[in-house]
């Protein structure tokens, strides 16, 4: 098992760095999608879809809505004059509320979940938002300041991967160790408030360093640590709402896709929640 994440971490790791820094933005942009794509079709299992048609229409539906938002909004309109296209605003300002839901569901699983749990509509919704935003947060980002500094965005995505990775380590380790009070037991039970301040600790070294490498004002470092750490926390989130609709369709991974680390959902689940979180938040009190 081991020896098969490694090798797939080898191969997806550079693939990741090429897609990032060197495809052309549309390219980037069809690429995210049918990432996304392949993250929905794991959902509809998450969603209690059965029927292979069934699954395809909904990866294949999800997908499309990327691309036409891809094809609707031309890179070059996605932002006008340091400020993200309103539509996008309207997409990361849903995803916030989104998530904040997501919250309260977690908080009451199992004892409030009848009015979802059984519906495979509602619970495919979810997934529209939980990943669509995902794709609008990852495009709004790497498309930010392109014509000053064609690598700008790329680092703001690096900046988010850093830091949830950076929690995701650093949880493991001091979950390991010293968790004792679980978060939410009935969710994952794995997952320890030891280990989500554990998480929050590793991560804020790369946060102090992204102020020093940004530059930013010091009388504004203090917002800069408050959304890096709002991000790290709702990475937590994501990974718990992803726990909980698994556990709601009797199933361990979301998938197969990756040998070693199961599927995409379960690679990406932190980040579903990171990424629209922090994109609202440089949105409205960073850019």
């Amino acid at each position: 098992m081991l020896k098969q994440r490694i090798i797939t971490a080898l191969i997806l790791a550079p693939l990741a760095l090429f897609a990032i820094l060197f495809l052309p933005l549309f390219s980037f942009q069809l690429v995210i999608a049918a990432i996304i794509g392949l993250g929905a079709w794991e959902w509809s299992s998450m969603s209690g879809i059965t029927r292979t048609t069934t699954k395809y229409a909904y990866a294949i539906l999800v997908a499309a809505v990327c691309v036409c938002l891809s094809i609707l909004l031309p890179t070059d309109l996605i932002w006008y004059q340091g400020q993200l296209n309103s539509l996008y605003i309207y997409i990361l300002s849903a995803a916030t509320i989104w998530w904040a839901i997501s919250f309260f569901m977690i908080l009451g699983y199992p004892k409030f979940s009848s009015i979802w749990y059984c519906s495979k509509v509602l619970r495919g919704i979810f997934g529209f938002f939980t990943l669509i935003p995902t794709w609008v947060a990852v495009v709004s980002l790497r498309t930010s300041l392109y014509d000053v500094d064609p690598y700008y965005g790329a680092s703001l995505i690096f900046y988010v991967l850093g830091i949830v990775w950076a929690a995701d380590i650093g949880a493991f380790f001091v979950g390991v160790k010293f968790g004792k009070h679980k978060l939410r037991p009935r969710v994952s039970p794995g997952k320890t408030y030891e280990g989500l301040m554990g998480g929050i600790f590793a991560s804020s070294a790369i946060i102090a360093f992204a102020a020093l490498h940004y530059q930013v004002d010091p009388s504004r470092i203090w917002l800069h640590v408050v959304i890096g750490a709002l991000t790290v926390g709702v990475s937590a989130l994501g990974d718990l709402n992803e726990s909980m609709f698994k556990r709601c369709a009797g199933i361990k991974d979301s998938g197969t896709l990756l040998p070693g680390h199961g599927g995409i959902m379960d690679r990406i689940d932190s980040l579903t929640a990171a990424f629209p979180i922090f994109a609202f938040c440089y949105v409205m009190w960073m850019a």
